[in-house]
């Protein structure tokens, strides 16, 4: 393996000017370990900065024709790509989140059914509501309707937020604390059981 250094912008333009296969092949060899390096870093998860990898990588290959080497360095170009990955990453993993705090609950509403009890019954969801139902006081005004709109109504974030007159970042943060709230009652109450 050498120990040189390979011109990479003279590789990052073979790559944008001529679809050059070789060159893009010796781009991904000497920037697979740094993007991971730094997808370890920051996503704190081996296969996830293996997806920062290969998503910089491929959009290196896509966007190369963006890149002009009058403008800056290939490496400043290429880490800035990487940096844009990793902030899409973040943000989905947050919106991701946001969508499994809700499914957090069914466990735990589930876990205080007898064990010898069947979940495969078509009502089991009517139950699990109506446990649901029976902590929804505990909550403040506001998430209590946020909670009694997507859960009892099956209203979606979208609609509660139209309803309500608020934004959807706004319904989202209620359905969180509001969830994180009912989860904390829920297994107290078990513990004391």
């Amino acid at each position: 393996m050498e120990d040189a250094t390979p011109d990479l912008t003279a590789l990052l333009l073979r790559v944008a000017t001529q679809r050059d296969k070789a060159a893009y092949s010796q781009l991904f060899h000497y920037f697979a370990p740094r993007i991971r390096n730094y997808g370890i870093r920051h996503l704190r998860s081996e296969a996830r900065a293996l997806e920062l990898v290969q998503e910089t990588l491929l959009a290196v290959w896509q966007k190369a024709s963006l890149y002009h080497h009058e403008k800056g360095a290939a490496t400043t170009w290429i880490y800035t790509v990487m940096r844009n990955q990793c902030f899409d990453m973040l943000r989905r993993q947050q919106v991701a989140k946001e969508d499994l705090v809700a499914e957090d609950i069914w466990p735990v509403l589930e876990h205080q059914k007898n064990e010898g009890e069947e979940i495969s019954d078509p009502g089991e969801n009517e139950i699990l509501t109506r446990q649901l139902s029976s902590y929804i006081h505990l909550l403040p005004p506001a998430q209590q309707e946020v909670i009694r709109g997507v859960y009892l109504e099956d209203k979606t974030l979208q609609e509660m937020a139209d309803t309500l007159d608020v934004p959807l970042g706004t319904i989202k943060s209620r359905l969180r604390l509001a969830l994180g709230k009912l989860r904390e009652q829920i297994v107290q109450e078990s513990e004391h059981d």
